[in-house]
């Protein structure tokens, strides 16, 4: 069984997160006072806890922390290989992700301008939420669907 380890929104788009202890999130819009919240496939990015604590390592000059990549999740403990598009994570007590997409275009963000590095292009799982609800750090995580 995995672990949520962090929960970050902004406001805005093209912005970093910032860290909470918890959020709500809608079914088939994202979160709650998130900027990528919406209808659309990505409304919710999640990032393998393991690849951030990898790039803290690599560039320990770097004051990266949660919400540096812009993601809005960080799960530990599931096996990211495993997923492919349509794959189903449940988090906490109810909520239910669906994988739309594996990375995106590479292109100048305020990831790239303000680190240097980016992971979201090639590692970030852009999800659509299926069921809502309230989540908070250390919640369980689990890959449900293949």
């Amino acid at each position: 069984m995995g672990k949520l380890k962090s929960i970050c929104i902004s406001q805005e788009r093209g912005v970093l997160k910032n860290e909470v202890d918890e959020c709500m999130v809608v079914a088939g819009f994202g979160i709650e006072h998130d900027g990528h919240g919406g209808e659309w496939g990505r409304q919710i990015t999640v990032l393998n806890y393991q690849s951030y604590l990898k790039a803290k390592q690599e560039h320990p000059d770097l004051d990266l922390h949660p919400g540096s990549f812009a993601e809005n999740l960080m799960v530990d403990g599931i096996d990211f290989s495993l997923i492919k598009p349509l794959s189903r994570i449940r988090l906490g007590d109810s909520v239910i992700l669906e994988v739309s997409q594996i990375g995106k275009e590479d292109h100048p963000s305020v990831v790239t301008r303000t680190y240097g590095i980016s992971l979201l292009p090639y590692e970030g799982l852009f999800c659509r939420v299926v069921e809502g609800g309230r989540l908070k750090k250390e919640d369980e995580a689990e890959l449900v669907s293949q």
